[in-house]
């Protein structure tokens, strides 16, 4: 009975420690990847980031970062052009990027990308990696889905994280 209680004890113990250890305001998350809203010609930019330069849409998507350690995830699904010849498909977008943008639009505004990934034919898209270079302040945290291929279009955001919340907030 002593061993049990013991073995209970640590066990309790290192459930708490992991507990306290376990800083989820570190983490943003945004519930959903929507599409950006624009006009053929007429530019959104987010800071110095330019609109892609037609309408797009989601089906859906969530994103994930970590601010400290910069583990940072996504995926978006049926990512697609609305509007023009190529409606309801990527059109000629093949791969994406993801994009945190940190104090978007002041003196310092930082952006950080992750490696491309493929855009399939349905638009679909997902990402389990790290962003190097988190600032120490990242006010006003933006996700932002930017073109990766065709590289004339390269640096366009396409799509953008919504209902961002912090930790546990948003549970």
């Amino acid at each position: 009975m002593k061993k049990m209680l013991v073995v209970l004890f640590a066990v309790m113990f290192c459930a708490a420690a992991g507990l306290a250890n376990d800083n989820d305001d570190d983490v943003v998350r945004w519930k959903s990847i929507v599409g950006v809203i624009t006009t053929p010609g007429v530019n959104n930019p987010v800071g110095t980031i330019n609109a892609g330069a037609t309408a797009w849409t989601t089906r859906g998507g969530r994103a994930s970062v970590n601010l400290v350690t910069g583990a940072t995830s996504f995926e978006v699904e049926g990512l697609v052009i609305n509007g023009t010849a190529a409606t309801g498909t990527p059109g000629p977008v093949s791969a994406v990027v993801a994009t945190l943008v940190c104090n978007a639009g002041s003196t310092a505004q930082t952006i950080l990308d992750t490696t491309p990934v493929s855009l399939n034919v349905h638009g679909d898209a997902r990402f389990i990696g790290h962003l190097s270079g988190v600032p120490v302040s990242c006010a006003n945290a933006i996700f932002l889905v930017r073109i990766a291929a065709p590289a004339g279009a390269a640096g366009r955001w396409i799509a953008t994280g919504v209902e961002r919340f912090i930790g546990d907030d948003g549970k």
